[in-house]
Order: structure tokens, then C-alpha cells, then sequence
């Protein structure tokens, strides 16, 4: 005979965002107990934003900078960019050393579900860049950055959402990859840096190679918050919005199908 248990089904779901809570703090516990490694995670987009802004933070719109100013061009870019690195080389690497020093391992040895652990550690990295973004447009302010309509945050949300979300995807694909921790700086930035130059980050990118550009995952997202931060249009890159998610859409189904739980063997 089964007896049912009242209140029961209630509580499988509370059980579940209460895991997920947890999980978060956790995350966020384990990153900001390295204060060298949180420093500079948020140093480093500050400080390329203000060379930028010293530099050229006076230029007026111009074609150069697909109609917009210097300074809405690189506070967009170095936004893209920092998304990048909080969602694609921070959660590659991590998963690589923790698989490496067998977290992984006991992590799905305990009851924890597995969507749980890992949505938590994606929402960890999309809190990192998100702190990240603030930074960048209160140093941007400071440099004289007009502030985006109204109507266009809608469109900067909905960008940087889709982005973190392909970033993530792209960064557990490629700790698919990795054979082992030490290799895992490396090759992330052997992805990375090609990405940042070829997409125009740092100098606008015109001509054949913008065109190659835009169909791999950072421009899009430098295109998009570009759109919406200059006000022209809706602010909605539909195009751009696609790339990213067939970016991301590949780059999950190769992190499932190649993810390890175990250290490779030696």
C-alpha cells in the first residue's frame, strides 16, 4: 500500500531551486576566495576602457566606427569581450582543472544533480560578466559615454543574454577538448584571441575579413550591443541574434556528446 505524502510534490521543486541557491553561493564563495584572481577578472576590462577612453574618447561619429562614436564603439566591444572571457575562458578552464584534480568526479559521486552543478557554475560566470558590464559603462560615463535610449536596454539585455548563453556552450565544447589542466590556459586563448582581433575589438574590421567575422561568434554580439548603444534601428540584430544561437546550439550538443566526468588517463 502507498501512502501519499502530503505536501510532498511541493517540495521536490523547492528542494531544487534551494540546491541551485546553494550551488551559486558556492561558486561565487570559491571565486572571490582567490582575491588576486577576482582583482584582476575585473581590473583588466576597466583598464583597457579607460586607455581606450584617454585615447579616443573624443572621437565623434564617424563611418569608421559604423556611424557611431570611438567611445560607444569600444565600450560595446570590450563589453563582448568580457562576456567572452567571464563565459567562455574562465568556465573552460575551470572545468578542465576540476576534472583534472577529479572535482568533477566526486561532484557526480554525490547526489547532487548535474543540471543543478552546472547551471549554477553557468549562472556564476553570467554574474562575473555582468559585474563586469556595470564596470564598463560607469568607466565609460566617465569618459563622456551617452547612455543608450530606453528602448534600446531591451535590446543590450537580450544581446548579452544570448551571448553569455553561446559563450558558455562554446566554453564547455572546448573543455571537451582539453586533454589535461595545463594545456587548458593555452588552448582557450589559442580560441580567443584570433576571435578578438579577426571581430574588430580592438580595431574596427571592414571589407572581406568583417564579413568572415560575422559569421563566428564575437562579432555578432559586438555588431548587436553596437546597434543598440548608437540607437540606430530597433536595436533587435535578428541576423546577429541567429549566429549566436546556432553558435551555441553547436557548441552544446559537441559539450554533451564529448563531456568527461573523469581525468583522461595518462
Amino acid at each position: 500500500m502507498t501512502v501519499a505524502v502530503p505536501g510532498a510534490g511541493h517540495r521536490a521543486p523547492r528542494r531544487g531551486v534551494g540546491l541551485f541557491w546553494h550551488q551559486i553561493r558556492y561558486e561565487q564563495l570559491t571565486f572571490w576566495r582567490n582575491p588576486q584572481s577576482a582583482f584582476f577578472t575585473f581590473v583588466f576590462p576597466v583598464l583597457v576602457i579607460s586607455i581606450f577612453g584617454g585615447l579616443f574618447g573624443d572621437v565623434k561619429d564617424s563611418s569608421f566606427y559604423y556611424g557611431g562614436d570611438a567611445l560607444q564603439y569600444y565600450v560595446s566591444t570590450i563589453i563582448a569581450m568580457s562576456v567572452l572571457g567571464s563565459c567562455y575562458s574562465q568556465l573552460a578552464i575551470v572545468l578542465a582543472t576540476r576534472r583534472q584534480n577529479g572535482i568533477l568526479k566526486r561532484v557526480r559521486a554525490t547526489p547532487l544533480p548535474a543540471s543543478v552543478y552546472f547551471v549554477g557554475l553557468l549562472a556564476h560566470c553570467v554574474l562575473v560578466s555582468f559585474v563586469d558590464v556595470l564596470l564598463i559603462i560607469v568607466v565609460g560615463r566617465f569618459y563622456g559615454l551617452s547612455l543608450p535610449a530606453s528602448s534600446q536596454w531591451l535590446p543590450i539585455v537580450v544581446s548579452l543574454a544570448l551571448g553569455a548563453t553561446a559563450y558558455c556552450a562554446l566554453g564547455a565544447a572546448v573543455a571537451s577538448v582539453i586533454k589535461n589542466a595545463d594545456a587548458a590556459p593555452a588552448v582557450v586563448q589559442f580560441v580567443l584571441f584570433p576571435l578578438v582581433i579577426i571581430s574588430g575589438t580592438m580595431v574596427p574590421i571592414h571589407g572581406a575579413i568583417g564579413t568572415i567575422s560575422s559569421v563566428l561568434p564575437v562579432k555578432p554580439l559586438n555588431d548587436a550591443l553596437l546597434t543598440a548603444f548608437t540607437g540606430s534601428g530597433s536595436g533587435f540584430r535578428w541576423h546577429d541574434y541567429g549566429t549566436l544561437l546556432v553558435w551555441g546550439a553547436v557548441s552544446a550538443v559537441v559539450a554533451i556528446r564529448r563531456f568527461r566526468w573523469d581525468p583522461r588517463p595518462e
